[in-house]
């Protein structure tokens, strides 16, 4: 009974230790060679094109939270269009045309944000 789990489950183990023990190495590595001279400027912190030496409770532009909306968005729209492409064969039209009606959507509503001009950064 072990012989058979040794059988089926070794590779997958030893694949797990050694893709572990390359993670761990290539670490300590990098670690251990590393240059350890950072200036002011790669120490500072950099947060959205602010300057960090303000008060945390200041405002800034609530653009970067709209091209963030704006991102996941569309990178839903892609995520959602990759198994429709792969499935469209079995899907069939009534697929096809939910999502024609899908994308259509979401180009009214890029288009109304271009309109609006959302999409401008000054």
């Amino acid at each position: 009974m072990f012989t058979d789990f040794l059988k089926e489950y070794l590779p997958i183990i030893l694949f797990i230790i050694i893709a572990f023990g390359l993670s761990v190495s290539f670490i300590l590595v990098n670690f251990i060679f590393s240059p350890k001279n950072p200036d002011p400027e790669k120490l500072s912190a950099y947060e959205c094109g602010f300057e960090p030496f303000e008060d945390s409770r200041m405002e800034f532009d609530v653009r970067f939270y709209l091209v963030a909306i704006l991102f996941i968005i569309f990178d839903l729209e892609i995520a959602f269009l990759f198994p429709w492409a792969i499935s469209l064969g079995k899907i069939g039209v009534f697929g096809f045309v939910s999502m024609m009606i899908f994308l259509s959507i979401l180009t009214v509503g890029f288009i109304y944000e271009w309109k609006k001009g959302a999409l401008d950064w000054e």
